[in-house]
């Protein structure tokens, strides 16, 4: 999928910056920067697209981006039912990779830091005994002294150098950069998806989303994403139903239909395909999970 080129807020004497963020909405539109970037999300859930992947966001969830790597954030509105009152709030750290130097990147001490960029480059999620480690550490870095947050960004890296606890999310492939009309259109239609995921969407609906015939719509979405449209959403009713499923108050079959699924045979393949697992091994799964961390 085509990005569009984002400037990081910043001074140009900033090697690196450390932000607060909390809103009302989380939404950004599908971009890219030369800028690492170190992505703590406090408060807040909606869906996710890294690179040629989509999946749930959640409080507590750290991800860092390598350079140039596309993506962007939707905040879930349903997540306001329960509390209007509700903010979105992240933590980011924005950091060029010869943020310490080239020179400083070429020596042998550094190789472990050099080898953690490659890898970042496909996006990494950070697990288990990482997450709080790394979670403190940017506190740390949001009320340290200048000195202080070069020591602390630092120490992250090391962290995340040695550490195993780390999943990749995007294929090794690289991405498309683009202009800003290339970039206006597939926020559009993402937007769109987003919103109506849950009914039928046919190519025509998505086409004349996009201004585009179906024909064009077909080879220029295939072009920029490496799949086809209904891949896509497929994808994004997926991400919906896994959500539904940790929050295990919902029936699978409900959660097939409320996800925009016709046929709940249909909605049991596709969501072994994408997730690998079924949707009952899914929930019990995540269920585990949470007995073993209480």
């Amino acid at each position: 999928m085509k990005a569009h080129y984002h400037r990081v807020p910043g001074t140009t004497k900033d090697t690196f910056t450390v932000r607060h963020d909390v809103t009302r909405t989380f939404t950004s539109i599908w971009h890219y920067h030369p800028q690492l970037e170190l992505h703590c999300v406090v408060q807040g859930e909606g869906v996710r697209f890294v690179g040629d992947t989509i999946s749930n966001f959640s409080a507590g969830e750290i991800i860092l981006l390598g350079e140039n790597l596309p993506h962007n954030w939707q905040g879930n509105e349903a997540y306001f039912r329960d509390d209007p009152s509700a903010r979105f709030e992240a933590i980011v750290i924005h950091f060029f990779p010869n943020w310490l130097g080239a020179d400083f990147l070429n020596t042998s001490e550094a190789l472990p830091i050099t080898k953690l960029y490659e890898k970042a480059r496909r996006g990494l999620l950070l697990q288990g005994e990482l997450v709080p480690i790394v979670r403190q550490l940017m506190d740390e870095a949001l009320r340290a002294a200048p000195l202080d947050r070069v020591i602390i960004l630092l120490s992250i890296l090391k962290h995340l150098a040695q550490s195993d606890s780390i999943q990749p999310l995007a294929s090794s492939y690289g991405f498309y950069q683009s202009n800003e009309q290339e970039t206006v259109r597939l926020n559009t239609v993402c937007n769109y998806t987003l919103a109506n995921y849950t009914r039928e969407i046919t190519l025509e609906d998505i086409a004349a989303i996009a201004h585009l015939s179906v024909t064009s719509f077909c080879r220029y979405f295939k072009m920029m994403t490496r799949k086809t449209y209904f891949q896509f959403l497929i994808e994004v009713r997926i991400s919906f139903a896994c959500r539904s499923l940790t929050d295990n108050q919902l029936p699978i079959e409900v959660i097939c239909y409320e996800s925009g699924f016709n046929n709940l045979s249909n909605f049991y393949r596709q969501f072994k395909k994408v997730q690998g697992v079924s949707p009952l091994e899914y929930k019990k799964k995540y269920l585990n999970l949470i007995v073993r961390n209480q």
